[in-house]
């Protein structure tokens, strides 16, 4: 007698194992299921986020290129410096402040140029990184990030050798260049930025490689 009711126990045991089985693998895969949805919605929010971010940065150096006319931005006042900070800020000598614009038409590039370099300028447009002021004997320099929406200086690698730059200066001139070279070095490699350039006025354009984790460099020497 007990042996029967033991086996009767113990099938129905089985019965509820292979009968709760399926609805436990559905609730586990229901779980993996909308954790995934989940997942990929929190990643569009920060993804769209960070692109927004971007564009309002890309807004914010068109702004200041268009602030900064021809008749305001080229002064013919040799002393005259434009700012972009607001005018609640105190201003003094080393404060960053824009020393041209570059515009390259093949790429769709017009943004001014801040006269020196940090993480937070960048995010607001390319910087002279070394080198003298723009069109000046030299290699003037200049950094741009390599976003992934294509600005800033994302399209530079899409230059070819021939293709013409053109630097506005301070002075109201306008100065074109040829792309002459173009490579990427190592990110602790400096050598792009030699001011040994025999009197020359020269560009270099200069953007980081992030999946390779080097530096592509283009560089440009007046017509």
């Amino acid at each position: 007698m007990n042996q029967i009711l033991n086996s009767k126990e113990i099938k129905a045991t089985d019965n509820y194992i292979y009968s709760s089985s399926p609805d436990k693998k559905f609730n586990f895969y229901k779980l993996i299921f909308f954790l995934c949805i989940l997942f990929t919605i929190i990643f569009f929010i920060f993804f769209i986020t960070f692109l927004i971010n971007i564009k309002s940065k890309e807004n914010h150096a068109k702004d200041l290129a268009n602030t900064f006319t021809l008749t305001s931005l080229y002064s013919n006042n040799s002393n005259y410096s434009t700012r972009f900070f607001n005018d609640d800020v105190e201003e003094d000598d080393t404060e960053p402040f824009i020393i041209g614009v570059i515009k390259i038409d093949k790429i769709k590039i017009d943004y001014p140029i801040i006269s020196s370099t940090s993480d937070e300028l960048l995010t607001i447009a390319p910087c002279r990184f070394a080198g003298p002021m723009a069109n000046e004997v030299g290699n003037l320099c200049i950094a741009g990030h390599n976003y992934i929406d294509n600005t800033f200086f994302a399209k530079i690698k899409n230059l070819q050798q021939g293709d013409e730059i053109n630097i506005y200066d301070l002075s109201g001139n306008m100065v074109s260049y040829n792309v002459t070279n173009m490579f990427e070095i190592e990110n602790n490699d400096f050598s792009c930025t030699t001011q040994e350039t025999n009197g020359e006025k020269w560009v270099t354009l200069m953007t980081c490689n992030s999946i390779k984790g080097t530096r592509f460099i283009v560089r440009c020497v007046e017509k």
